[in-house]
């Protein structure tokens, strides 16, 4: 090979060799705002709650790059010009609206399961949550009227499910809340429901004795 057609094949463009846009800019030291520009649009895309691993899946970023980009992703969402926040539902990313927004706009735009729920129903469902896993003798001897019909609605909005079986006779089945649920009250985890009063707690504690 001569000298000129040696310094044209250095100079030519390395080829392409398939690798993602999205891989690419991983591999770029610097600047994340791509990589959290891709994070925004995977999020608003995916219809339900992602965590890490998946998230680096679906937008081809490496986990650590993943955790980065959306550190800045939610620093750049926090301004008052913005009205979409990435929320952890259930151990999973999502972005979802303000809390401060969505409290005067659910009711317009909330989703069929998250209609306004009865007050028996919300009964119940709080019931459920503090005291999963419970039966549905342990539910009906607290509120002291028949969970049938709370039962059946809450599982059909899917906000509650089976999750085994008591170690009791005739081994009746227990529910618990579902991610639903956490999504439906913006939870990222049990652990950050309300605390009962002291009030709700004497009534379920004298009620529970009472079964």
């Amino acid at each position: 090979m001569n000298e000129e057609a040696q310094h044209e094949d250095e100079g030519a463009e390395a080829p392409d060799l398939g690798v993602p846009d999205a891989a690419k800019t991983a591999l770029a030291p610097g600047d994340l705002s791509r990589e959290a520009a891709i994070l925004e649009t995977v999020l608003f895309l995916e219809t339900e709650p992602l965590d890490i691993a998946a998230l680096s899946r679906a937008s081809g970023l490496g986990k650590d790059v993943v955790e980065r980009a959306l550190d800045l992703l939610r620093d750049e969402l926090s301004g008052q010009a913005h009205g979409l926040e990435p929320v952890q539902v259930g151990g999973g990313w999502t972005l979802a609206p303000k809390k401060e927004l969505w409290a005067s706009l659910r009711e317009r735009y909330g989703r069929k399961n998250e209609q306004k729920l009865s007050k028996a129903a919300l009964e119940t469902l709080s019931i459920i949550a503090y005291s999963q896993p419970i039966t549905r003798a342990e539910i009906e001897a607290i509120r002291g009227v028949s969970a049938d019909n709370m039962m059946r609605l809450l599982m059909d909005r899917e906000l509650v499910q089976e999750v085994g079986k008591k170690d009791a006779p005739g081994k009746p089945i227990q529910y618990g809340t579902t991610r639903e649920f956490l999504k439906f009250f913006r939870l990222s985890s049990i652990a950050e429901l309300p605390r009962l009063d002291d009030v709700e707690r004497e009534r379920f504690a004298l009620e529970e004795g009472e079964e």
